[in-house]
């Protein structure tokens, strides 16, 4: 299970921002770690279990559009198509639409605007 993770990005206002409003995520500056302006996240999906950081890339941002770098995060929302409307209105781009997964649910990929892709699953909801 993973336990944290670290989303680089070149211009951190501005991912700062795309990030609060696709997931509600909140940024609190890192004391020890102003050189590399790193951020702690909280907010929801992240609880003791699974902690996040954002900080300043080291070197060039991967060009849009090529295929996955990293590692891919996939984060729970209620609303896949909502959060996927709401990136691409922000600064996001197309990585894959939403689609159905039978027995998992809706899920989602968009890129960023900082080289990233980050994804988002609707779970699939039971039985009354």
């Amino acid at each position: 299970m993973p336990a944290h993770f670290e989303i680089h990005v070149a211009d951190p206002v501005r991912a700062r921002t795309f990030y609060s409003g696709l997931f509600g995520w909140s940024f609190e500056p890192m004391p020890g770690a102003e050189e590399i302006a790193y951020h702690l996240i909280s907010g929801p999906g992240l609880d003791a279990g699974l902690t996040g950081g954002m900080m300043q890339r080291m070197g060039e941002a991967p060009a849009s559009g090529t295929p996955v770098r990293g590692c891919t995060l996939t984060f729970e929302v209620a609303d896949c198509d909502d959060r996927y409307a709401w990136a691409l209105a922000n600064g996001g781009a197309e990585a894959l639409p939403p689609a159905d997964y039978p027995g998992i649910g809706r899920a989602a990929y968009v890129e960023d605007g900082e080289g990233n892709i980050v994804g988002f699953l609707a779970p699939e909801k039971g039985e009354p």
